[in-house]
């Protein structure tokens, strides 16, 4: 499993619901935004361009611990491993000042090509460090 990838994101007021926290749903927008992060820091996002390859969630398990509130600071950790035919991403999120878990999640993603049918997962996903 590749891991140590963080992105980092400040809790904004339109995301939270009327009991003050943030919605469920929103996490689901913090989690992709930390793998789009990680796929561009990684280069990734380069080479799915040049193999013409998309990558499409299939998959979304969330496990919510506690809530969050208004400029609360949180981490996002991710991690993913290729698990053929899928990409699978672990990710969770922690509260940045007291660090305690927020909520953690496992992605399961497939690639699919320029013809919208599935395809293996690209070799320089199973050979990078």
């Amino acid at each position: 499993m590749k891991t140590g990838y963080q992105s980092y994101i400040t809790v904004r007021g339109y995301e939270l619901d009327s009991y003050g926290h943030v919605n469920n749903a929103v996490y689901l927008q913090y989690y992709e935004h930390a793998r789009w992060e990680m796929m561009k820091k990684l280069g990734f996002l380069d080479a799915l361009k040049d193999t013409g390859l998309s990558v499409v969630v299939v998959e979304s398990t969330i496990r919510y611990m506690r809530e969050t509130s208004m400029f609360d600071e949180l981490v996002i950790e991710s991690s993913f491993k290729p698990e053929s035919p899928y990409l699978i991403f672990y990710q969770k999120i922690i509260d940045h000042k007291s660090g305690l878990p927020v909520s953690r999640a496992k992605i399961k993603t497939v690639f699919i090509g320029q013809d919208k049918l599935p395809h293996d997962i690209p070799s320089f996903l199973t050979t990078t460090n």
